[in-house]
């Protein structure tokens, strides 16, 4: 969203520049596909427990990441995309539908010695359509626990991020299958 932010004000203070030195201001072009507003998927991490620092980071690095989705957190009595819980498993994720499911962060892996914000950056990354990868690197946030409690990345890798602009009608293609709905994915 950064780029698309910029790229509107760099128009805007064009035009206004060229008309007032006396040339022809025109009105700036239409946005282009991948500069369309970004669909806005809401959370509530109210069920988060001691997680929602590490929920909202989590949220905050996928909007950081991507322009095609963002995720906010839901207005009081708004119905969110995504319900974050805290409980004593596993961390896992159900999805309903693209943007749409439960998040559980677990505490059995914190306790364990995983990283919270890595767990809700991951696990909200099954939301936005990201399988497991596992095995896999440290570079890779969706190889969850595959990486070992030693790794604390939070982001996605270009595939990942490129994945989630296609999933949700960026211009980057799609480059992976896409999590199987009403599935449970353990992580």
């Amino acid at each position: 969203m950064h780029v698309r932010k910029l790229t509107s004000g760099f128009a805007a203070v064009l035009a206004v520049t060229l008309s007032l030195m006396g040339g022809q201001a025109v009105a700036a072009p239409a946005p282009a596909a991948d500069t369309a507003a970004a669909r806005v998927v809401t959370y509530d991490a109210s069920g988060s427990a001691e997680f929602r620092t590490a929920v909202d980071r989590g949220a905050a690095i996928w909007n950081e990441s991507v322009d095609a989705v963002e995720l906010r957190p839901a207005a009081s009595g708004q119905r969110a995309n995504i319900r974050v819980l805290a409980d004593n498993g596993w961390p896992r994720a159900l999805t309903t539908s693209l943007g749409n499911g439960t998040v559980y962060i677990g505490r059995q892996a914190v306790d364990q010695g995983y990283n919270t914000v890595r767990i809700s950056s991951h696990e909200l990354g099954h939301i936005l359509g990201l399988p497991d990868r596992k095995p896999g690197p440290c570079s890779s946030l969706m190889s969850g626990s595959s990486a070992g409690t030693a790794c604390t990345n939070p982001y996605p890798n270009a595939a990942e991020k490129a994945e989630v602009e296609g999933n949700f009608g960026g211009e980057l293609a799609r480059t992976g299958g896409a999590v199987p709905v009403g599935v449970m994915i353990v992580d």
